[in-house]
């Protein structure tokens, strides 16, 4: 299981930080498993350095649908939104829709982002999964005799993230301060993975 609900908050942060209206967009394929962990991390993190900000929720409903993903950044985009974030495939008709705006950026969970041709002008930082990690304890433990019944996380605990910023955008958009901000809530979350974010399900949209 994906605990992605760190990688959405290290996006939040950025998006929190960087935004210049207050508003901010996220643009989710269905609200379960991975996706509802990350798109609720986001919104923590948003919260933790603008409580002020506006943060505009909604889904897809798939999680391969290009054209709604482009459909409803567009909506957001139309109602202010300067600073975005999706997940999933469908994610990046999400990120086209952004690169179409002269002013609103992009924070990423997925790293090929940063290396497409809208990911390079607009991805400020994007996250990854390193199943790497996972599959490493997976046989560790069926060596020591564990044949099942157990559920492997995925944290940055674990190795199971990675976080990268984009080389050509990283001086504008991510100031000393935000950097160290990131990293020391990597850390943190390295420290402390079972109890970092643990209140990240009783995040209310319709409270937002």
């Amino acid at each position: 299981m994906p605990e992605s609900e760190e990688t959405g908050y290290i996006n939040g942060l950025i998006a929190g930080t960087d935004t210049k209206v207050n508003i901010v967009g996220l643009v989710g394929p269905v609200d379960s498993g991975d996706s509802a962990r990350y798109n609720r991390g986001y919104v923590l993190g948003v919260q933790a350095v603008n409580p002020d900000a506006k943060i505009l929720v909604a889904h897809t409903g798939s999680f391969s649908d290009y054209v709604k993903s482009s459909e409803v950044a567009t909506s957001q985009l139309s109602s202010g939104a300067d600073m975005l974030t999706g997940s999933s495939q469908q994610a990046i008709g999400a990120l086209r829709a952004t690169a179409e705006s002269p002013t609103a950026m992009w924070v990423g969970q997925d790293l090929a982002q940063l290396t497409t041709e809208e990911g390079k002008a607009k991805c400020i930082a994007a996250s990854a999964y390193n199943y790497a990690a996972v599959v490493i304890d997976l046989v560790n433990r069926i060596e020591s005799g564990v044949k099942g019944g157990e559920c492997i996380p995925m944290n940055f605990a674990n190795g199971g993230f990675i976080f990268e910023y984009n080389p050509a955008l990283e001086a504008e958009w991510v100031s000393p301060e935000l950097k160290e901000l990131v990293a020391s809530t990597i850390e943190s979350f390295k420290a402390d993975p079972d109890g970092t974010l643990a209140n990240w399900a009783d995040v209310d949209y319709s409270t937002l």
